[in-house]
């Protein structure tokens, strides 16, 4: 038998089947997807789109005409999180007869839905204090997070349980970590920045108190110290064969990219577009850590222990 033949008939034996992939892919996308439309909300104006939680008006459920662009824009975003609600809900009932055997993979599910949740309610509060900068900033890194989380479970399908060890020298998972943390402190100072920047999501809406243009080098300081580590991250995984290669790799491609949209959207103005290709893109690169933090990890081989 072939090591993918083995694959295989551990996929097989494990309960996990097509649906729970696609399904699980599903959530993946609607995560990163909810993101985007979540930009969208803000970088129109639209945040106020809907006055009220949970419903859109004192009066009504959904978006009326007279509400606009922007009453579509955010009731819009609003029913996406029902339908990522709905695909979170999806992959716990698939998981479920498989929870004993892949518990982590329960977990991870869990996780996942409490999160949408979590997420909806943080979401209305978000419109009940009038678009708090603090608020959304949480919301926003909450929503990164959940990207992680299913990134996290997609890894996990395509392995076995059981217990795990390092397969990495000590050194390379301590730099691997402090990536991690340096990626933590882009993403927070990014979000400190747009916090006082102008997209605040509606023309009432109040601003951090933050000086913009401070944070934005401020931002860039921990963001140029990640993309040095991650550089040096990948020179080590090709020379030494690393299992982190593939994983190590993307993130790099992933912040060259990240800082190139940066400056081009620093440089003319924050245009929209720019702005919510970098915030999908940091919901990426936290996905693309997680998986290589992840990736350090092999399968203890106990027929030959």
């Amino acid at each position: 038998m072939t090591s993918t033949d083995t694959v295989t008939h551990a996929r097989q034996d494990q309960g996990i089947g097509r649906p729970l992939r696609v399904f699980a892919w599903l959530s993946f996308l609607a995560e990163v997807l909810i993101i985007a439309t979540g930009g969208a909300v803000r970088l129109t104006g639209s945040g106020l789109g809907c006055p009220t939680w949970p419903t859109c008006t004192a009066e009504s459920l959904i978006a009326t005409p007279e509400m606009g662009i922007h009453g579509a824009i955010e009731f819009g975003n609003r029913t996406l999180t029902g339908l990522v609600g709905i695909l979170a809900l999806v992959v716990v009932a698939l998981v479920w007869k498989i929870r004993r055997e892949r518990r982590d993979l329960f977990i991870l599910a869990l996780v996942v839905l409490g999160g949408v949740v979590a997420q909806a309610i943080v979401g209305g509060i978000t419109v009940l204090t009038g678009l708090n900068p603090f608020i959304v900033g949480f919301h926003y890194v909450a929503s990164v997070a959940m990207v992680s989380v299913c990134a996290a479970f997609l890894f996990r399908l395509n392995r076995t349980p059981g217990p795990r060890e390092s397969a990495v020298p000590r050194a390379y998972a301590i730099l691997t970590h402090v990536a991690t943390l340096l990626l933590a402190l882009t993403i927070a100072f990014g979000v400190l920045t747009t916090g006082a920047g102008p997209h605040s999501g509606d023309a009432a809406a109040g601003r951090n108190g933050f000086n913009a243009e401070v944070l934005e080098h401020v931002h860039a300081w921990p963001s140029y110290a990640l993309l040095a580590a991650t550089l040096a991250l990948v020179v080590i995984a090709w020379l030494k064969g690393l299992p982190t290669r593939f994983w190590i790799t993307t993130l790099l491609l992933l912040e060259i990219v990240q800082i190139a949209v940066g400056l081009f959207q620093a440089r003319n103005g924050l245009p929209e577009l720019a702005v919510g290709a970098h915030m999908v893109l940091a919901a990426l690169l936290g996905a693309a850590m997680t998986l290589s933090v992840l990736s350090m990890k092999r399968q203890v081989d106990t027929a030959n222990a």
